[in-house]
């Protein structure tokens, strides 16, 4: 499976804190940001990739919250390889409602691995003015 960009995801146990934290302790700069309360997300440029706060998790406790994002030129070609291999398809391929196609794998620790495909439709592969 080839990755064409990657980045941390954590889905902090108190969102307002963690987003201080990374921006006026270590500071990092924005990427981009979207959405309001209680489901808003942040990304920052952290050097060779980027990290990822996102709102509305934080149920459990933070190692349980972590991913990793990885994104594909085609999805469903990624989910047929790493199935051929014997990764267990913890879900399905499916379009999310922010416009993104993902499925996720877990690693033999457990983590999630979230595959991404950002269609040619989406603002993301845009140049925004």
């Amino acid at each position: 499976m080839q990755v064409l960009a990657s980045r941390v995801l954590l889905r902090p146990l108190d969102f307002d804190a963690s987003v201080g934290f990374y921006e006026r302790c270590l500071g990092l700069v924005r990427f981009r940001d979207w959405g309001d309360a209680p489901y808003r997300g942040v990304v920052y440029f952290l050097g060779g990739g980027y990290l990822e706060l996102t709102e509305g998790g934080g149920h459990r406790s933070p190692a349980h919250d972590v991913r990793l994002w990885l994104q594909v030129a085609d999805a469903q070609a990624a989910r047929e390889e790493l199935a051929a291999a014997g990764v267990a398809i913890v879900e399905e391929p499916e379009r999310k409602p922010w416009g993104l196609i993902e499925f996720i794998v877990r690693d033999p620790d457990g983590l999630a691995l979230v595959v991404v495909e950002t269609p040619v439709t989406h603002p993301l592969r845009r140049r925004q003015a």
